[in-house]
């Protein structure tokens, strides 16, 4: 981007638009979001999920609908992580929130070994928002995953323990 203020505004200004008109787009082409909706947006603290939670505020504002929007985080108690942030930002523009709190680093740490990818410890994470989703009476959920941002192995295996909960695999198991 330029160094001049106002073009960097401008073209923060355009992309934002964008974004929300995209987002938009794809609710109502695929029916995502319904009258009377309560979503659950999960987040990780990371830029993407803020900015999903920022389009949907604002796809709130103007959606020919009306949905409610519940932001949702689990702290898994990596070191290091502020616990402070997420809970004060919702807080200032009354987003209500909740904080799901457990111990899924220390969980890992004990069985993943020394210097290995510990990418595992977001496997925990769905089994998480899917309980407060249920128990919260949340319609939907929405979140942000990337398997390029976590360790294909992790992403494998839980995509494969799905399957094979549900019954999908059942032939590839006997």
């Amino acid at each position: 981007m330029s160094a001049d203020p106002r073009t960097n505004r401008v073209e923060f200004n355009k992309l934002q638009k964008r974004l929300r008109r995209q987002v938009g787009q794809a609710i109502a082409d695929y029916s995502m979001i319904e009258d009377g909706d309560r979503i659950m947006v999960c987040l990780s603290g990371g830029k993407d999920s803020y900015t999903l939670l920022d389009i949907l505020l604002n796809l709130q504002k103007t959606a020919p609908v009306q949905f409610e929007v519940i932001a949702v985080n689990l702290d898994q108690k990596q070191p290091g992580f502020p616990e402070d942030v997420l809970p004060t930002y919702l807080s200032a523009i009354g987003v209500p929130f909740h904080i799901l709190e457990k111990d899924t680093y220390s969980i890992v740490t004990d069985i993943v070994p020394e210097g290995k990818p510990i990418a595992s410890v977001f496997a925990f994470a769905p089994r998480f928002a899917v309980r407060f989703r249920r128990r919260n009476r949340c319609d939907k959920n929405c979140l942000r995953a990337s398997p390029r941002r976590h360790h294909r192995n992790a992403v494998s295996q839980f995509v494969l323990r799905r399957q094979i909960k549900s019954h999908a695999a059942k032939t590839i198991v006997r």
